[in-house]
């Protein structure tokens, strides 16, 4: 009995005139917009591809230690294709130095960006998935049952000894059926189309990314499905049951997102808590500033004015004791172009012992200001933590009121393309920070003439000569694996899969009690 109401369903389903509208919007869409989609991320790689080679060149381009300042790239998520999420709002370097320790809000943009066409590529694979295969889903759903009791066949059908049970099993398999068709073809071709791009190479690890995100869009498809369907067992009219699943489609997927993430903004109001940021971070910083300041204002020879140290180079060295503690004047040595090779110093002071003064001051405070910038970080997390991880965290929770929110979610964390993962290259990056501050601990580079001068007589690195690059360490980034993310997706999947069981239940429990 199963096997031929599944047949009948199956075919009435197949013969309707939805069914061709499904199979080719959603084909000229999926099709289409992949195309545009591959085209961006080709962009973005050529776009990453040439900063980090002008990045790392200019890593290596300083002849001494100090002005060693690091960019680090993320790569496009290739997996952004289908979600894009936050793979492009949130910047893709990061700027890395010995006094700085960068977080989320310090990532910055690369490359130049056709508006036009990041227009056209916020259109992802899910958006489409999110919109049409809801809308798709309710058409079909909103007169499997009240369409057949306006036409008197469900009386019929039920005079056969035939359970309800059976009848929206049937009903819904034989549309989920036809549903699952034309989003799985589409689907397939556009996978095509990223294969033969050559450019996005995907890894296994990638492919099982791919299938949970095709498991979750057949969650989302069937919860709108049972939403329609609980429509349509409650409406006696199809025309009533149409009206209500239009509605409640607008309202779930085209408003409520959009709007609950505005209204979390507009009454979000964090410059208090920023404040307070600012302040303590002015008193972290205040420490090594008088620290600093002591140190001249004691010394016998550095407090004295202006003193360069060209030593045989064409680059030259200044202090000036009067200088701030804000993020460009922390050096407190800045550096300057000399045309002539001379010394320019303090009366009475040779040039053997002036070196030594302020080899002495690098050594001193280098580390104070590390430090510092390690507090500050510290200040920085918690602001962070408190302010937008907060904010984050509240707009994920009002989201979750819509399956179109719980399935924007589910697909982010899939592809790696929300906060997690921008915080997984954050924590890398910070980690290479501390690396490179190893690095620098392991040339002795704080303590040495390489810090501040260089000599072009031929001198080894550690007498005076140009600083060897060779053994910089690289930065290499790598995204979170399958279980990492599906561990992020779990609460949205979990969720709506009780949506789904819920509407099932609520059908079957009206539908058994109703007179047809």
């Amino acid at each position: 009995m199963f096997l031929t109401l599944l047949r009948r369903e199956l075919l009435a389903n197949l013969m309707t005139f939805r069914f061709f509208v499904a199979m080719l919007v959603c084909l000229l869409l999926v099709v289409a917009n992949s195309m545009v989609l591959i085209g961006d991320y080709e962009r973005r790689l050529a776009d990453y591809n040439t900063a980090v080679q002008i990045h790392r060149n200019a890593a290596v381009s300083p002849k001494v230690y100090s002005p060693l300042n690091v960019r680090v790239d993320r790569p496009p998520n290739p997996l952004s294709i289908f979600n894009g999420g936050m793979d492009k709002q949130l910047g893709n370097t990061v700027e890395i130095h010995y006094d700085f320790v960068p977080c989320l809000l310090d990532m910055e943009l690369h490359g130049s960006d056709n508006p036009f066409l990041n227009l056209l590529a916020s259109v992802d694979l899910v958006f489409i998935f999110q919109v049409v295969l809801s809308l798709l889903a309710l058409l079909f759903a909103y007169d499997a049952l009240a369409g057949e009791r306006e036409s008197g066949t469900l009386r019929l059908m039920l005079t056969n000894p035939i359970s309800r049970s059976l009848v929206l099993l049937t009903k819904y398999v034989a549309a989920m059926t036809c549903l699952i068709v034309p989003f799985l073809i589409s689907l397939v071709l556009a996978q095509l189309l990223i294969t033969a791009s050559g450019a996005i190479d995907l890894s296994g690890d990638d492919w099982l990314h791919i299938g949970g995100i095709v498991l979750t869009s057949i969650i989302y498809l069937s919860a709108f499905y049972l939403m329609g369907l609980l429509i349509s067992t409650l409406s006696r009219r199809t025309a009533t049951a149409l009206m209500l699943s239009m509605f409640l489609w607008a309202i779930l997927v085209l408003i409520y997102p959009s709007v609950s993430i505005w209204t979390v903004g507009e009454f979000w109001r964090p410059e208090e808590k920023l404040k307070a940021a600012y302040g303590e971070i002015e008193q972290i910083w205040k420490e090594p500033e008088k620290e600093r300041n002591d140190y001249l204002q004691n010394h016998p020879v550095l407090r004295r004015g202006v003193w360069v140290i060209p030593l045989q180079t064409d680059y030259g060295w200044r202090v000036n004791s009067h200088s701030g503690h804000g993020r460009n004047d922390r050096m407190t040595l800045a550096r300057h172009w000399t045309d002539r090779a001379e010394f320019i110093g303090i009366p009475e002071t040779s040039p053997a012992q002036l070196v030594s003064d302020v080899k002495a001051y690098h050594q001193r405070l280098v580390p104070l200001w590390i430090r510092a910038a390690e507090k500050t970080w510290l200040v920085r997390q918690k602001a962070l933590s408190e302010i937008y991880f907060r904010k984050a965290a509240i707009e994920r929770s009002v989201m979750r009121f819509s399956p179109a929110g719980i399935y924007y979610l589910a697909t982010a964390a899939l592809t790696g393309t929300e906060l997690h993962e921008m915080q997984n290259f954050m924590a890398q990056a910070q980690q290479y920070r501390q690396t490179i501050v190893a690095y620098l601990h392991d040339k002795k580079a704080f303590s040495s003439l390489q810090w501040f001068a260089r000599s072009d007589d031929g001198k080894k690195a550690h007498e005076g000569g140009k600083v060897d690059w060779s053994d910089l360490p690289q930065f290499s980034y790598h995204r979170a694996d399958m279980r990492t993310s599906l561990k992020h997706a779990l609460p949205e999947l979990a969720l709506l899969l009780l949506i789904n069981v819920l509407l099932f239940m609520g059908s079957f429990l009206i539908f058994a009690r109703q007179e047809v």
